[in-house]
């Protein structure tokens, strides 16, 4: 399974959205060199409230580009880091990817993945009915989250627009991906 690298995205400020950049750094153990999400401990506002001294499982956001497609059908506009992903991605399935993907980007970078985003009502305050094209329910009444998923960076690099992705399952029993 691979795709490929559409843009990359960083800010050091607590904003919704992130500007995009020609590169962003991955810092083994840390996420994205110079964003506020980065470090050992959880950096999310509401995350932090709850327990600072919880571990970071998202130091890295990945959004897929196909997304933006499917919410502009519902008549929004959404352009690359202003969901507040690191990395916005093209043709790898993100959302189906089993807990614990290793996925290699570029020539170095590997992330983990860790599970799913769980969107917040900031999506709204971004444009107001987006949060409910990016949660919904399922027939079976289940949660369905699309905004994405989170990672942890296990070994750093540099990533750029234009890098290959390449997605390696877990061996064993696949763990479906939950929101973190």
């Amino acid at each position: 399974m691979t795709g490929t690298v559409t843009a990359v995205s960083s800010n050091g400020e607590y904003s919704f959205t992130k500007p995009n950049r020609e590169s962003i750094t991955l810092l083994a153990g840390l996420g994205v060199e110079g964003d506020v999400h980065a470090g050992v401990t959880v950096k999310h506002r509401s995350r932090v409230a709850q327990d600072p001294t919880q571990p970071n499982l998202r130091q890295v956001h990945l959004i897929h580009e196909e997304l933006f497609a499917e919410v502009g059908r519902a008549g929004f506009e959404v352009a690359p880091g202003q969901l507040g992903e690191n990395i916005t991605t093209r043709g790898i399935d993100l959302l189906a990817l089993p807990t614990g993907t290793l996925l290699h980007i570029g020539d170095e970078a590997v992330l983990e993945v860790t599970g799913l985003r769980n969107p917040c009502v900031q999506i709204d305050a971004f444009q107001d009915g987006l949060l409910k094209q990016v949660v919904g329910r399922d027939e079976a009444g289940n949660v369905v989250r699309k905004a994405g998923i989170m990672s942890v960076v296990q070994q750093g690099g540099v990533v750029r627009p234009g890098d290959t992705i390449t997605a390696k399952l877990p061996t064993g029993p696949h763990r479906p991906l939950e929101r973190v």
